[in-house]
């Protein structure tokens, strides 16, 4: 291949690159103030859950600008106490961003006055005219270029490591324990460690849960009711016995395919028990269409699957998550699922 040739090719390449990192860089979510809105802000700022500003409530919103819009929005890159994590879950987001968005809700819609990216330098003024000079020689016209296609490069495949084998990979989800062995010590539950001393000092689940509503699933007890009945009462604040729990009453419903009714996800039984950091963003982002879940992740300890089958109920137990009948549809006066 000649020098010239090979120069073409290389260009070639260059621009096919070029196009590919474009379209990897339009693939990453959507910074636009309506889009942020919509995908990460809406659930809380549209009904204003555990009071958060309304979006396009002016009077709400002025009382949160007091401190001017520099403040909100230094406020919302930390996150909030509430349960707002930090940029509301858009970690990606810069200043000018989220500036841009609390504007938009702050408007009710209306084209924020921020820009959501740096505006363009002002271009370079025109240098002074130089004095005048010997024409430069005249060059002679490049040759027509030469189209060549772009074959992509075909590589070997290297085998991945044959992985070591391990214990059992459902082997901590309860629900393939024998019933015997509920409620078992601490010491030998499989989840606190044996070698620590005050181990040894927790009491034993037999005996703590006596007088707590019963349940045949997990340990047997029916936490939900517990709660109700006041039959435990989580302490908030490790400093403060008298701190109440941030609770949000909200459900999310997950339409399932197939035959199985959706699942239902209740915020208030949750949030009653714990703080919003213990599932965002880290097991859950805060994103409409971010997580991707599935009773496989599930049974392998992820998603839903960090606390369920190993601290809270066991899978086994379908209809406790999928809880909402299907809509139906009338058709020729027959009702079809």
């Amino acid at each position: 291949m000649s020098g010239r040739l090979l120069h073409r090719v290389v260009l070639a390449l260059g621009a096919l690159g070029a196009l590919l990192l474009a379209g990897a860089a339009g693939a990453q979510a959507p910074t636009t103030p309506k889009a942020v809105y919509d995908a990460n802000c809406a659930a809380c700022h549209g009904p204003g859950i555990l009071n958060a500003p309304k979006f396009g409530d002016k009077a709400q919103w002025a009382a949160r600008t007091q401190g001017g819009i520099a403040a909100l929005v230094k406020s919302a890159a930390a996150g909030t106490s509430k349960g707002m994590p930090p940029r509301g879950g858009r970690a990606d987001l810069n200043d000018a961003q989220l500036r841009a968005v609390i504007e938009y809700m702050i408007a009710g819609g209306a084209a924020a006055a921020t820009a959501a990216s740096p505006a363009p330098a002002p271009a370079a003024k025109v240098a002074a005219a130089a004095p005048a000079a010997a024409p430069a020689p005249v060059a002679a016209p490049a040759p027509a270029a030469v189209a060549v296609p772009v074959v992509a490069a075909t590589l070997p495949l290297a085998a991945g490591p044959t992985p070591a084998p391990g214990p059992e990979v459902n082997a901590f989800n309860r629900l393939l324990k024998p019933l015997a062995r509920i409620q078992r010590p601490a010491i030998d539950s499989g989840i606190h460690d044996p070698a620590n001393d005050m181990t040894l000092q927790l009491q034993p689940p037999a005996v703590a849960f006596t007088g707590l509503p019963r349940s045949m699933a997990g340990n047997h007890v029916d936490w939900v009711k517990s709660l109700d009945s006041k039959g435990i009462t989580p302490r908030w604040d490790r400093n403060d016995p008298a701190a109440a729990a941030v609770v949000m009453d909200l459900n999310i419903v997950r339409e399932v395919k197939g035959s199985m009714p959706d699942v239902v996800y209740p915020h208030k039984q949750h949030t009653e028990w714990l703080d919003c950091s213990n599932c965002h963003p880290k097991i859950f982002v805060p994103q409409k269409g971010a997580n991707q879940i599935s009773m496989a992740s599930i049974l392998l300890g992820q998603k839903c699957g960090v606390c369920h089958g190993k601290v809270a109920f066991p899978v086994s137990e379908c209809r406790l998550c999928h809880s909402r009948k299907k809509a139906t549809a009338t058709v020729a006066g027959q009702a079809r699922p």
